[in-house]
């Protein structure tokens, strides 16, 4: 149980806080404000620890304009997931040159508006998306997503629908070849919150392994290793500093590649953007289940289809405080909607004060990444989660 009050000065610099608060004092919840600042310091950081890479912010994790715009004017690059993304960084000033299609489910006519506009890379892990991408996007650069192991170590495992097996991803490098592709690279994704830095030691020993195998047994040169996500944010439990990550992972790196490392890509998205917001949500309600219930029912304003769908399965424990001081009790979240699903916490006990009382405030920092892009649009009748830029 999270008995230990959630302390401010463990997730936002005071002066950053105190921006994000004297907004939010201002607005009708919920809603998550996002200190931009932030996001921009996080990239900075990234680009310091891996200076040879080249960085793609996964636009999934939060489409505002706000922060591609951002992200564009310093030198990003991005993934993209989706037509409509892809519209959305293009009419704000994106060359297609910096963008890369990363979705490996994807309609062939997509595929050709996508080519049709200059991109020129794209994802692949199955034969039929392959020719896909050959007869819309014919020339093509093409990386092939592999499986990975990291499943059981990251919060947000993503590793089952998406990839294929290594002896499957060198058949379609050589037929990426036949059919008049270039096999440019390997993909991979350990999983989203990856605590486990051991996970990429493994993919990447793999990815090695196919690039001496493609070169040995039919020619075929790679260039590029595409690292995906996984870096983590800052939730209740710790994970290791991003310096830790980085020079781990250029350490794997150097180990199976020497000095001369393929090129190398990076899709950050969570490790950007979650701790630049702060998800701010009003109690509704406080009860219990009947007389001798040990533990109230916290009842709150935002929910699993307002922004909080990474609660599944308790997947992703956000830090909660409240400005309630005092002895705290075991309590059960839940949101405001009429579905038995959407109950946030329930197993794991989070500590909330004695105090609380309807009409305060709780504040769910680390929240700004893939809460307002996984937002109903009208559940309930409930309007889509509010986000404010600072």
């Amino acid at each position: 149980m999270t008995t230990e009050a959630i302390r401010v000065e463990d997730f936002y610099e005071p002066a950053v806080f105190r921006r994000i608060k004297d907004l939010a004092d201002t607005k009708e919840t919920p809603f998550v404000v996002i200190d931009t600042e932030t996001v921009g310091r996080h990239y900075d950081q990234l680009v310091g620890q891996f200076p040879f890479a080249r960085i793609h912010y996964a636009v999934k994790a939060n489409p505002a304009e706000e922060l591609i715009t951002l992200l564009r004017d310093r030198g990003a690059n991005f993934d993209i997931a989706s037509i409509y993304e892809l519209d959305k960084v293009m009419n704000l000033g994106v060359a297609a040159e910096r963008c890369i299609f990363g979705n490996t489910i994807k309609k062939a006519r997509d595929i050709r508006a996508f080519y049709e506009r200059g991109v020129r890379m794209f994802a692949t892990d199955s034969e039929a998306d392959l020719r896909n991408i050959a007869k819309a996007a014919p020339g093509s650069r093409v990386y092939v997503r592999i499986l990975t192991e990291g499943t059981h170590t990251a919060d947000w495992p993503l590793s089952r629908k998406f990839g294929c097996q290594t002896d499957m991803a060198l058949d379609l490098m050589i037929l990426a070849r036949d059919l008049g592709l270039e096999p440019y690279g390997v993909s991979f994704h350990v999983g989203s919150q990856q605590r486990d830095i051991g996970a990429w030691d493994a993919a990447i020993g793999k990815v090695k392994i196919m690039f001496e195998r493609l070169r040995e047994e039919v020619g075929i040169e790679l260039k590029m290793i595409n690292l995906g996500g996984g870096f983590p944010a800052n939730y209740i439990a710790k994970t290791n500093d991003l310096e830790t990550y980085a020079s781990e992972i250029i350490r794997f790196l150097k180990e199976d590649f020497g000095e001369e490392l393929p090129e190398i890509i990076l899709e950050p998205g969570r490790s950007l953007i979650a701790n630049a917001g702060v998800l701010v949500s009003e109690v509704v309600l406080i009860s219990r289940k009947s007389r001798t219930a040990l533990q109230r029912w916290v009842f709150t304003d935002v929910g699993k289809f307002s922004g909080l769908i990474e609660t599944l399965d308790e997947a992703i424990k956000y830090p909660i405080y409240t400005e309630k001081k005092g002895e705290v009790e075991e309590v059960v979240i839940a949101g405001p909607t009429c579905d038995s699903a959407d109950i946030m916490y329930e197993n794991y006990k989070y500590g909330l004060p004695l105090n609380l009382a309807i009409g305060d405030r709780l504040y769910w920092f680390s929240t700004g990444a893939y809460t307002t892009s996984y937002s109903a649009v009208e559940f309930n009748g409930f309007p889509p989660l509010k986000s404010y830029y600072i």
